[in-house]
């Protein structure tokens, strides 16, 4: 595969291991990470208070006889105006398991199934002498994307890089131990830093 610089120039080549960027896609097992996904970034923080939690006196209200009311133990009960909400909502945890072979499996697939559809630019790297949006959009363009994901190596992205993308609409950074299966479907391009491709085999074999 050509490895191109961010003037979109071609300055070598590289080997994608096949059983990492090569695979057949798997839409069932992406969908299921997607899931995964959406699941575990639920908050599920929705709750109204029992009869324990609402504030008011456990004492009787009344007398229990004589007054011409039904019995009451306390003002805590739904019935009461300020009483607990019955069969409320309460916290809740929305993710589910999902285990390594499959994660790596989900993550293998969508990196294949965009090498398969041409939207995989490897960049040799995101080193910048400029940290001004304009000159960075100016070569981006080249490129033909409509929104970008730009995944760096473990060294860290280069200071003019982030600044200079920062303001850049439809595009976002990413380091290569970030990178998820959801990313990788959303956007358009994904531009993987040559130094990450050695990161990523070696994580994902």
């Amino acid at each position: 595969m050509l490895v191109l610089n961010l003037k979109n120039k071609k300055v070598g080549d590289i080997d994608l291991d096949t059983n990492i960027f090569g695979i057949k896609e798997l839409p069932d097992l992406i969908h299921q990470y997607i899931r995964y996904q959406n699941a575990k970034s639920r908050q599920g923080s929705h709750k109204t208070k029992s009869r324990s939690e609402v504030s008011g006196r456990s004492k009787k209200p009344f007398s229990q006889k004589g007054t011409g009311n039904a019995r009451q133990g306390s003002n805590k009960p739904p019935n009461f105006r300020g009483g607990a909400v019955s069969m409320g909502p309460i916290n809740r945890d929305y993710s589910f398991s999902l285990n390594k072979k499959e994660k790596k499996l989900a993550l293998k697939s969508a990196l294949s199934a965009k090498v398969t559809e041409e939207k995989v630019v490897i960049i040799d790297s995101f080193e910048i002498k400029s940290f001004k949006t304009k000159d960075l959009f100016s070569d981006l363009k080249q490129f033909g994307y409509k929104s970008a994901l730009f995944i760096y190596s473990e060294n860290g992205i280069d200071k003019n890089f982030k600044l200079a993308s920062s303001n850049i609409p439809k595009i976002s950074i990413l380091n290569q131990k970030g990178i998820n299966v959801k990313d990788l479907i959303s956007f358009d391009k994904i531009f993987i830093e040559q130094k990450s491709i050695d990161e990523i085999t070696k994580r994902l074999s």
